[in-house]
């Protein structure tokens, strides 16, 4: 493997770390609809402020505008730190979460920031996508 694709696979990892590692530090915070942190959030609040926060990358202020503005990914394909979409279809999403793996995801709802499974009865996840391409 020559040493830009090492590099690129530690720069990947460290990446997902990061946006983990700050999304874990806001569990336990309270659900506010409308909000952006760093106290409380809303569901894109939640995701915009733990990608900003943890590698600087921007992320558009709604669910939809999320989903919209993202590298679309396939279940089948999701990795860890993808955000996961919720709703009626890909054109009325509602909620977002960040993946974390194995079936769970951390997100900001009436119960506050908490780890949930994506495939928990009251949600219908209609897509996933990468806000960052390298992020493994």
């Amino acid at each position: 493997m020559a040493t830009t694709e090492v590099n690129a696979d530690a720069a990947t990892t460290q990446s997902y770390s990061k946006v983990y590692e700050t999304a874990k530090k806001q569990l336990g915070k309270r659900y506010s609809w409308g909000s952006v942190g760093p106290h409380s959030f809303d569901c894109s609040g939640l995701t915009k402020y733990v990608y900003k926060k943890s590698i600087k990358k921007s992320l558009p202020r709604t669910a939809q505008a999320q989903y919209n503005g993202t590298k679309k990914v396939s279940k089948h394909n999701r990795k860890k730190g993808d955000l996961v979409y919720f709703g009626t279809s890909k054109h009325n999403i509602s909620h977002v979460g960040v993946y974390i793996g194995g079936g769970k995801m951390i997100d900001a709802q009436n119960r506050g920031v908490i780890i949930e499974k994506v495939s928990a009865p009251w949600w219908h996840a209609v897509g996933y996508s990468r806000p960052v391409a390298n992020l493994k």
